[in-house]
Order: structure tokens, then sequence, then C-alpha cells
């Protein structure tokens, strides 16, 4: 595993992470609690330390599936952990409420607390949020006064769209350390502007959904169908079946003899100067092993702008 420094954050994490949207039941599989203990220990095992979660995964779900874990294998210093604010699945009744008041959010934070079982979070997202939601004094004020008490090392921006270059140049005024933002070989946008204001500000960049949503894992070809369950069935069709042909054309033509498509994915984003780490998805151990891999690949180099020293 090779570690890079998460921008003026100076957290040390490894440039392959945990995503774990999937640990929700979102994406076509529920989960036991014996199934992400042997993801995370395969993970811990192969010196991944970044986890990233949210309190919508299931509504705390995820976070509770973590929060068992580093209980029970008295590890929580070997991880950081990052987590997200904003949203409230789980309220139907109340579609239109907002949850991006300060008080609201620091409801949310002490839940995810309670349910990760830590007395702090390592870093602690806007989670694609409105510009009008992120324009909130009150709320950064209230976040600001959590990093000063301890519960929050780092605070961070999960940017909705790829090209949100408003609140990405926003982030130091607001105290924001970090960006997330969608960034794999189908999805450039980030390189236009969001990665610059990312460079000129030495965010850390967490790459998002760096497999495309696992049409880059190369598991899926033209014609695949997605079960009802699965959140790509919700997505249009026509576009799903295009992106599969293109990716069996970078397959042929850009992908080395001998490497996974999902390994050479990874390791194509973490090439770019302003990506710190990528957080994909794995829905078993050997998912988290195929995905550590691209750490070893020449695209993941030792002398990137944040390489940890």
């Amino acid at each position: 595993m090779k570690y890079r420094r998460l921008g003026k954050t100076e957290l040390k994490v490894s440039v392959v992470g945990v995503g774990t949207w999937q640990f929700s039941g979102a994406w076509g599989q529920d989960y036991e609690q014996d199934e992400v203990d042997a993801i995370l220990d395969k993970a811990r095992d192969l010196g991944i330390n970044l986890l990233d979660t949210a309190e919508c995964y299931g509504h705390h779900l995820s976070e509770s599936f973590i929060g068992s874990y580093i209980e029970r294998r008295k590890n929580r210093a070997d991880w950081v952990i990052a987590t997200k604010f904003g949203h409230n699945h789980q309220d139907r009744e109340n579609p239109s409420k907002n949850y991006w008041s300060a008080e609201e959010v620091l409801k949310q934070l002490d839940a995810s607390l309670q349910a990760l079982r830590t007395d702090y979070v390592d870093l602690y997202q806007f989670h694609s949020g409105s510009d009008e939601d992120f324009n909130n004094d009150d709320l950064w004020t209230a976040l600001d006064k959590q990093v000063q008490a301890g519960k929050v090392r780092h605070l961070g921006i999960s940017i909705g769209s790829n090209d949100n270059v408003y609140q990405t140049d926003a982030a130091t005024r607001v105290g924001a350390e970090a960006i997330q933002v969608i960034y794999n070989r189908l999805d450039q946008v980030p390189e236009r502007q969001v990665f610059p204001s990312c460079e000129r500000q030495d965010l850390g960049v967490l790459a998002r959904v760096p497999l495309a949503s696992g049409f880059l894992s190369g598991k899926y070809k033209p014609g695949a169908v997605f079960s009802g369950n699965d959140v790509r069935s919700r997505r249009d069709q026509r576009q799903s079946q295009e992106r599969l042909e293109m990716v069996q054309q970078i397959l042929r033509s850009e992908v080395p003899s001998g490497v996974e498509m999902a390994t050479w994915a990874l390791a194509w984003c973490l090439k770019h100067p302003a990506v710190s780490c990528v957080i994909p998805g794995c829905k078993s151990p050997q998912q988290v092993q195929m995905n550590a891999a691209a750490a070893s690949l020449s695209e993941v180099r030792n002398d990137h702008p944040q390489a940890w020293k």
C-alpha cells in the first residue's frame, strides 16, 4: 500500500480506501455484520486505513456496521473515518424538511458518533447540498466549534455536481480542507475547474465512484440488466448501454494485458496530481484485494505531490 497526505489536513491516508454505501443494501445485497467484518479485516491487512461512509447510507446503518467492527476489534486508531451530513432518508413524511440547519446537523453528528461508537470523526463532510444550503454561516460556525471541541478533526465538502467550483473555491473560507467528487475514466469533468482549485488551496481530494458505479469493473458487458433493488436499474438504460460499449473500447485499447480492469481504473484516477485517494465500494474481501492492488501499478507514482514522505 502507498500513502498520501490528505491535503492540508496532514492526515496519512492509503491511496485506496473503502467506500461503504453498499453496506446500506442499496446496491442489490443486504449485509450481515460478519460479512462487513471480513471486508474490513481484509482492508486492514492490506494497509487500507480510510473508510468513507455517510449518515444516509441506510440511515446510519453503514456507520453502525463500522462502529460495531471497530469497537470489537479495538482498533479505532488504525482508521481514518470520513462521514457526511445533510440528509435523513428515513424521514419520508417530511421530504422537504431542511436538514442543513446548524441545529439539525449537530443532531446528525451526535447520531453518527453514536453509530460509529467513537468520540470523534476524522473528516466530516457537507454532503451534496445546494449552494443555498452551503451559504449558511451559522452552520459553518457551529461545525468549527465541533472541531475546537474535538468531535471533528477536519471538515470537508462532498460536492454533488462534478463542476461545482463555487463550493470548491469557498472551501478554505468555510474551514474545509478536503473535497470529495466523482472522478473516473468515464467522467473527467473535475479536471477542468475543480482540481485546479483544489491544487491552489492544497485541498485533499477523495475520488468517489472511481469505478463508475461498477461499469469500469470489467464485470458487465453490453446488454447487462441490473436487478430492481440495485440503484443502477433506475438510470437511463440507453445511456448505461452506451457506457458499457465505451468500457469495452477502453478495455481493448488502454488496459494492459494481465491487469484487472478495476485495478487499472483505480490507478488511472490516482495518476492525477490533485487526487489523494480513491474510495471504491467493495462487496467482498476479494474485491478489496483487487482494489488494493492498484497501489502497486506504475501509474501510482512515488513522486506524487501528496505522497507521504
